[in-house]
């Protein structure tokens, strides 16, 4: 099988990346870049193919799809050895390379994949820990390259975000934005900046919820509803920025100076761009400007829309059911 597609590296990311390209019908290629026997390999390929397989019937489980789609969305699939590797390359149209987090892996991989992929092949690391630039001289033809952070699981999350260096071509990053919106994926670009805006974000709540049960201020089964019913579930709905502009940078601003007196001053010390947009008067949607313009905007129209984004969530997850009549009842009966 002839892939465009490429996934360096046999690991959870190129499985799961194969997964993505292959539930939307098109054909994939998972390159183990490790020196293998044929003992070895055959083992690896048995392991590889099981989990292809539970994951697809899981989610025909979860009807994403039927489950007599299960075989040939996994046919869509290779798995190939090293020794097999330059000929699979030489068909690439995209490569992603995802090999263990180490400059010395990468630039072996690297160098491989420039050895027998073609010149006009797009070269994407799916790395979170090193920056575009630090590996863009690892490549024959930097202009396409760049960075490609999916997050896991790759073939569920639609997110993907792309970083790419001062070289990289925007022909090559419009490309790689079109393969992945093909495959239902939302690409967001991003600078070449260290932890890009997922890891970077969730890092910090991460720390602070283990903090939080350090501190002994909730249960981790009390602080994960938190996460899931009430923080999670908001930003699903609106984004972190949005959100700012949404209650007031007002808001932000005293609860930050809040915060920074009674927990931690370096963590919670707003940044200068919110001390300058609260004396500016930039508070948001009251102000009709934030981070954002709301010049011209039906404000009630956009509440509205928000609303419905958040019912809309809501009635996804069944969460939108009414009072019970009997809790009704007890609320009058204590009044």
């Amino acid at each position: 099988m002839a892939a465009s597609i490429i996934a360096i590296g046999a690991g959870r990311m190129g499985r799961g990346i194969a997964l993505a390209y292959a539930i939307r019908g098109q054909s994939v290629a998972v390159v183990d870049f490790k020196p293998r026997d044929a003992g070895q390999f055959q083992a690896l390929s048995e392991e590889i193919d099981q989990e292809l397989i539970t994951a697809l019937q899981q989610l025909a489980d979860l009807e994403l799809f039927s489950a007599d789609q299960v075989a040939s969305i996994r046919r869509r699939i290779d798995i190939v050895d090293l020794a097999h590797a330059g000929d699979v390359l030489k068909t690439a149209g995209i490569i992603y390379e995802g090999v263990p987090e180490t400059l010395e892996a990468k630039r072996d991989a690297l160098k491989r994949i420039c050895e027998s992929a073609p010149d006009t092949a797009i070269i994407a690391s799916t790395t979170s820990t090193m920056l575009a630039s630090e590996l863009a001289g690892m490549v024959t033809h930097p202009r396409r390259f760049m960075n490609a952070h999916w997050l896991n699981p790759a073939y569920v999350i639609p997110l993907v975000e792309i970083s790419a260096h001062d070289q990289t071509s925007s022909e090559a990053l419009d490309a790689l934005k079109e393969s992945l919106t093909g495959i239902g994926k939302v690409p967001v670009q991003c600078a070449c900046s260290p932890g890009f805006i997922v890891p970077r974000l969730q890092t910090l709540i991460m720390n602070e919820a283990a903090r939080m049960v350090e501190e002994g201020v909730a249960t981790v089964e009390e602080i994960d509803r938190a996460t899931r019913y009430g923080l999670g579930f908001r930003f699903a709905s609106i984004g972190v920025l949005e959100f700012i502009d949404y209650g007031g940078n007002d808001i932000l601003y005293h609860a930050s100076h809040y915060l920074s007196d009674n927990l931690d001053a370096s963590r919670y010390a707003a940044p200068d761009i919110i001390k300058r947009y609260m004396h500016e008067g930039k508070i948001g949607l009251r102000s009709a400007n934030g981070f954002l313009s709301y010049e011209g905007v039906d404000l009630n129209a956009y509440r509205r829309d928000v609303l419905a984004r958040t019912l809309g969530m809501l009635r996804h997850f069944g969460l939108d059911q009414s009072i019970p009549s009997t809790t009704v009842k007890e609320i009058s009966d204590e009044n």
